[in-house]
């Protein structure tokens, strides 16, 4: 074993100079460009395969001027050593959309092109050594069925079939993608520059830029030394020079260069005499992907983030500026227990000779997920950076922000790329942390309800952080912390990730109880907060909003929708005092929420003030029967039914605290979001608790206001709504307003949604499992076939059973309907409901008033 690892060591000495992997076919670059444009409708900085990628979209939509600038030459970055590999797999959702079009692209690109792009589809394989891995895999089957991927669990015995150079002694299943390989990133990158320039694309370099001036009028000066061009928006693709270009325009992009290796062997026998190529082999436990590299075997691990490297000095001084087809000094004692392992799984590998080693840098940002999409607080900026898998993302990205730019929507959901979803928190300790972690975690088990703990917290803790910290089990949510679920003395206080339920089941049960039969508190502070005020707030609100605009002192619900109707946010709007608004969004809508008013204000001239408050204010909710009595104690203001009215919004003090109260509350039972000033939070928080011990006050987290909402049926933003949504189909129709003078945004798409008619709905489901509750996403089977998908879900403690939100064909939306889910591999009986389940706390005092006790 020692003199084998020498083998591999002193190999690696001799070729760690070499240029590249033997995959990479140095080229000569195409002849550069010698025409120069002075106008462009989008400049793109970066001609990497995400930059190109872009270029060939938007050019193939239609667009006239689309104008790409490298620095140096095409594929110079991270694109040229990539090691290129292709799957379907994801284990979110909407990013399987992005691999799937990467690869249909990739699949008629060269036919198209002309140019070999050396794609190889011999299919994938995840390798399964635990139980915990084989139920992960059932979870992912789940969430596969309703998307178009092809997906399957196969047996040992078909692993070894297909991979017969795997020992098989602790494999237990694999995950097979057919379909799945990879591409030669520089034909590839080369092969789309041919398809930008086919359809009018300009390809210019060297063309560094050297100055971006945003022009009052929304549009860019862009200096190079080749000259000025002024452009109607930019797209930031500069890979890991994508730092250095926001900084030119004050913005710091939460990115970090982080050092992957990868190995190539030279002819191994055992891999010449196969008759067809090798699946490419993930092994989950070792951490490492392995696939068949011409006759050899290329191996690359992510190391743990104790021993994976930053290239931090880049943060810190810069990338060093000729930096551009080189490489790293290759380091193999810090990958060489993940190369022990693989020579377990795969045992030629002992006996193979090393002909190359690869270290380059790629770029992460915090969370491992690349930032697509326009910049929050900057006109025309768009970003596509911190791409830690460039080139199964480039094809469908290209694409994405193609339509979105060619149409000016979202073409699907991908909130989890929205570049706003970083703020002023995102500091570069936070990112260097993240980054580590997310390079050691890339092939960890993915729980639901998963927490990564590193760089937290941030700076962004409510005012009573410190008060809860040591009572419960926080969760993170855009840098801030908020409690999930609080344990007492005796519990289970550890963070234990399940596919079934853990340790928090009993524990939220307790808290859905408190919430039920006395009052309880929650800490809702990570809420988006804004201000709007200004001569023309009501008309700008009344076009950006489906629902009306609330009368002065009072709250309601509001959609924000696309021009073709899709549900684009979901906040609650509060008027005032005339003419003066708060708005407030979900903890993770926020940047994404006000980028899209700011874009609407602007564009329309109007003459408004938007402030965002977020930082500034804390918000407790106090919800539950007792909660009117709780706080009457600490007011003057009469909080009965008849002069608080439900919705109803005052400015008012606690004590002496001066808080906005609103009649509001996602529990759908009697409760007030208090909103105050942030550093006013823990007194706040002590006053009410104090004053609620007689009815028994206690404390509870967002797992048990999850619960609660399902059982009254309230959506939630980003799992029943969201831009794949229609308002109709969500079945949002009280919060749209068709007949209201004002033409929103989305509004004649609706009516034509409308008159066309709807071809699935959202509907309740019931489903009785043994010890797994649904989480959303899982497929919906009827009749042998997958038929629709579960949106979120939850165990419901009134009925104990479990509760899911479900789109399925209008057909098979009656109440009584009989279908199933699937749930770690099994398909549990499910039953559309009457929603709510549990009436709101309003309903049933409206009832009551008409003398319907029966009814209740």
């Amino acid at each position: 074993m020692d003199q084998n690892y020498m083998e591999w060591g002193s190999e690696a000495s001799s070729s760690s100079s070499l240029p590249g992997p033997a995959c990479i076919k140095e080229n000569p670059p195409l002849s550069a460009e010698t025409r120069w444009k002075d106008r462009a409708e989008t400049v793109i900085i970066g001609g990497g395969c995400v930059g190109v990628s872009l270029a060939y979209h938007l050019a193939k939509a239609g667009m006239k001027d689309v104008v790409l600038l490298e620095k140096s030459e095409l594929t110079a970055g991270s694109t040229w050593h990539a090691a290129g590999l292709t799957t379907y797999f994801h284990p979110g959702i909407n990013l399987k959309k992005i691999h799937y079009d990467s690869i249909k692209l990739y699949e008629k690109l060269e036919e198209e092109t002309g140019q070999v792009v050396g794609f190889h589809q011999p299919g994938s394989i995840r390798i399964a050594t635990t139980p915990v891995r084989v139920d992960e895999f059932k979870y992912q089957m789940t969430r596969t069925g309703w998307h178009a991927t092809e997906q399957y669990i196969i047996e040992p015995e078909k692993i070894q079939e297909m991979f017969p150079l795997l020992n098989m002694n602790k494999v237990l299943a694999g995950l097979y993608n057919p379909g799945d390989g990879h591409i030669d990133p520089y034909s590839l990158t080369m092969a789309l520059a041919a398809g930008a320039r086919k359809y009018g694309a300009l390809l210019k370099y060297p063309a560094p830029v050297t100055s971006l001036k945003p022009r009052s009028d929304g549009t860019w000066d862009v200096e190079t030394p080749q000259g000025s061009m002024r452009a109607n928006r930019i797209v930031n693709a500069a890979g890991f020079w994508a730092r250095e270009v926001g900084k030119m325009i004050g913005l710091e992009h939460p990115l970090i260069p982080v050092q992957h290796q990868y190995l190539v062997t030279s002819t191994i026998p055992e891999v010449k005499a196969l008759k067809r190529e090798l699946p490419v082999l993930r092994d989950l436990e070792g951490s490492y992907y392995l696939r068949q590299e011409r006759d050899g075997l290329l191996f690359g691990p992510y190391e743990s983030q104790e021993k994976m490297k930053v290239q931090d000095s880049w943060v810190t001084s810069g990338v060093p500026p000729g930096f551009g087809k080189e490489l790293f000094q290759s380091d193999l004692d810090r990958i060489m227990e993940h190369v022990e392992v693989a020579m377990e799984m795969v045992p030629v590998l002992k006996k193979a000779d090393i002909i190359n080693i690869v270290n380059g840098p790629i770029t992460y940002s915090p969370d491992i997920l690349p930032m697509v999409g326009p910049h929050q607080g900057v006109r025309n900026y768009w970003v596509a950076i911190g791409f830690g898998y460039g080139i199964i993302h480039a094809g469908g990205v290209g694409k994405y922000l193609s339509d979105w730019i060619v149409h000016g929507e979202p073409p699907f959901d991908l909130i989890e790329l929205d570049p706003n979803r970083y703020g002023k928190w995102t500091t570069t300790e936070y990112t260097e942390a993240k980054a580590r972690e997310s390079y050691g975690f890339n092939n960890i088990v993915g729980y639901p309800k998963e927490e990564r703990f590193a760089g937290r917290p941030t700076q962004r803790v409510s005012g009573l952080y410190k008060t809860l910290e040591s009572k419960c089990s926080m969760g993170f949510h855009a840098g801030w912390e908020q409690p999930h679920w609080f344990y007492k003395p005796g519990q289970d206080t550890r963070y234990r990730p399940s596919f079934r339920r853990t340790n928090w089941f009993e524990p939220v049960g307790s808290e859905y109880k408190q919430v039920m039969q006395r009052v309880g508190v929650i800490d809702l502070s990570p809420f988006g907060k804004f201000n709007i005020q200004g001569q023309d707030s009501i008309r700008l609100l009344d076009h950006v909003f489906a629902n009306v605009i609330p009368k002065v002192g009072f709250t309601n619900i509001s959609h924000m929708l696309t021009p073709k109707g899709r549900v684009y946010a979901e906040l609650t709007v509060s008027h005032r005092s005339p003419g003066e608004f708060l708005l407030v969004t979900g903890s993770g809508s926020e940047l994404h929420d006000l980028r899209w008013i700011e874009e609407v204000a602007v564009k329309g001239g109007y003459d408004i003030e938007i402030r965002n408050i977020t930082d500034e204010l804390g918000v407790l909710g106090v919800a539950g029967p007792h909660a009117r009595k709780v706080l009457q104690k600490l007011t003057s203001e009469d909080l009965s039914d008849d002069v608080f009215k439900f919705l109803q919004t005052k400015s008012l003090k606690v004590s002496n605290i001066p808080v906005t109260a609103i009649r509001i509350s996602y529990t759908g039972e009697l409760g007030w979001e208090l909103y105050h000033r942030r550093e006013d939070s823990a007194a706040l928080y002590d006053i009410i608790m104090n004053a609620g011990q007689e009815e028994g006050i206690d404390n509870f987290g967002t797992y048990a206001m999850n619960a609660l909402r399902l059982e009254k049926a309230f959506r939630a933003w980003g799992s029943e709504m969201n831009c794949d949504t229609n308002p109709w189909e969500a079945g949002l129709e009280y919060f749209v307003k068709l007949n209201k003078p004002a033409d929103f945004i989305g509004k004649q798409a609706l009516k034509q949604i409308k008159a066309k008619g709807l071809k699935r709905r959202l509907v309740c489901l019931t489903l009785a499992t043994d010890d797994v509750d649904p989480e959303g996403n899982e497929s919906i089977w009827y009749d042998g076939k997958v038929v629709g998908n579960t949106t979120s879900g939850s165990y419901s403690y009134s009925i104990q059973k479990s509760l899911a939100f479900a789109y399925v064909p209008v057909e098979l939306s009656k109440v009584g309907q009989q279908v199933e889910v699937e749930l770690l591999g099994k398909n549990y009986p499910a039953t559309v409901i009457q929603e709510p389940l549990v009436l709101t706390e309003p309903t049933r005092n409206r009832l009551q008033k008409k003398g319907g006790k029966d009814k209740i």
